[in-house]
């Protein structure tokens, strides 16, 4: 499996428009955020998990020239607001793009992107064919690769992680429930997400998802969902465990 983070910032990126601070005007290509994606090349499928605002830029900075499906953490914007850019992929590929979310975020879609769904479509929409995960405790298939869901709350909206093989993803959560952690344990490789230092709402801080995944020891982790009140790349990530790093835009990660 090869994983490849198409973007590791939170819902503005990073720099934020408008802003001065040293994250912001930072020189460092690894302060440099889009919306959050990660891109998975696992058992010869093509499998993206959320699509934000920067989709369309991402896939052609990784030069992504064929994609078998796409999967949704949950409904907000920073992580939907790219499903129009799949038009080029049903063009190259001539079928419908598979689209797996659970049926609370499929119908959000339903609404922002009503001429998708309309009676009468406008020619060269998007060409969707909508997966609904319809439990989060049993594994099911994107295109014949095993996702097991892992529930996490995004402050009160329940969101999805996934674990694909020793590999699990959880963004957009700032609450795991024992038997989440207990999905997640065994995983060779975890990527969680760690907003800033501060406490927030309805994400990790750092120090939190630290703790979190100190206690599941995997053989490797990386934060992602970053805003810029994390600090710069190179300072915070001098003070993590050596196993935990700070995943960036455009890192490529291996699996056996």
């Amino acid at each position: 499996m090869q994983i490849t983070f198409l973007g590791t910032g939170t819902s503005q990126g990073v720099p934020v428009i408008g802003c001065q601070c040293a994250v912001c005007r930072s020189l460092d290509y690894r302060d440099k955020r889009l919306r959050v994606s990660v891109h998975l090349q696992v058992q010869g499928k093509n499998i993206i998990i959320d699509s934000g605002p920067d989709f369309r830029q991402q896939a052609l900075r990784a030069y992504i020239q064929h994609l078998d499906a796409l999967v949704f953490t949950h409904e907000h914007k920073d992580h939907t607001g790219g499903l129009d850019d799949i038009r080029a992929y049903n063009f190259r590929q001539q079928r419908d793009m598979p689209v797996y979310a659970e049926p609370r975020v499929l119908e959000q879609l339903k609404q922002e992107y009503a001429y998708i769904f309309a009676e009468h479509r406008y020619p060269g929409i998007p060409q969707v064919q909508l997966q609904p995960i319809l439990s989060d405790t049993e594994t099911f298939l994107v295109e014949g690769v095993p996702f097991e869901p892992i529930r996490a709350l995004h402050y009160k909206l329940p969101v999805l992680g996934f674990r694909v093989g020793n590999f699990t993803y959880v963004t957009d959560a700032n609450h795991l429930s024992p038997a989440a952690l207990e999905q997640m344990r065994g995983s060779e490789v975890i990527v969680l997400n760690a907003l800033r230092h501060e406490k927030h709402i309805s994400h990790f801080t750092l120090q939190e998802a630290v703790d979190i995944l100190t206690d599941l020891a995997p053989t490797r982790a990386y934060l992602t969902h970053i805003s810029h009140q994390l600090g710069r790349h190179r300072e915070v990530e001098a003070t993590l465990p050596p196993f935990i790093r700070l995943a960036y835009d455009g890192l490529r990660v291996e699996l056996k």
